[in-house]
């Protein structure tokens, strides 16, 4: 009796779980607008960052720094100007950053604020979360910088590490934006 109570009880949850599975899923009208919502994030959000690719490649592009810190472990420090970035168009950069100079204490802050028709070495290379660029100049100085950016297409961030033999290197985070 209790083999025939179990296979009746096995034949039913079968039965019950074939037309579970041929029936077609029926969603609530919230269900339903909230697939919709997460549907066009997804596409604003693929959109945004083919909009960050097409930017980058076009070497037509502006970064907005907010903060800036001298490496390894200096100060983090805030950047309300908005009158200093970097912008890249046709070759050319126009530099206006705040920069700390020196190797050992005291350290100072002063202004990279030139224009370089061109640079040595202007490299894009593609990584998993977005671009890294680097170029080289000399500034109009006897030492060479290096400017990498680390951008990240997804959220539009970036990070610009700029390096010089003499000095230690200072690292900004920030923003890239269209240059007009």
């Amino acid at each position: 009796m209790k083999k025939t109570a179990i296979i009746l009880l096995g034949l039913l949850l079968c039965a019950g779980a074939v037309t579970v599975i041929g029936q077609k899923k029926v969603l609530s009208p919230k269900q339903e607008q909230r697939e919709v919502r997460e549907q066009r994030r997804a596409e604003r959000l693929a959109n945004y960052q083919k909009t960050m690719d097409s930017i980058i490649l076009s070497r037509n592009f502006q970064f907005n720094p907010q903060t800036m810190q001298r490496q390894p472990a200096g100060p983090l420090r805030q950047i309300m100007n908005p009158t200093f970035n970097v912008g890249i168009w046709d070759g050319t950069v126009d530099i206006c950053l705040p920069y700390v100079k020196g190797y050992v204490p005291p350290y100072y802050t002063t202004v990279l604020n030139c224009t370089v028709p061109s640079v040595q070495g202007y490299t894009t290379e593609q990584t998993h979360e977005g671009w890294m660029v680097t170029f080289s100049t000399s500034l109009f100085t006897a030492s060479t910088y290096t400017f990498t950016f680390e951008i990240f297409s997804q959220t539009g961030g970036a990070n610009l590490t700029i390096t010089n033999p003499w000095y230690n290197p200072v690292q900004y985070s920030g923003t890239i934006s269209q240059l007009y």
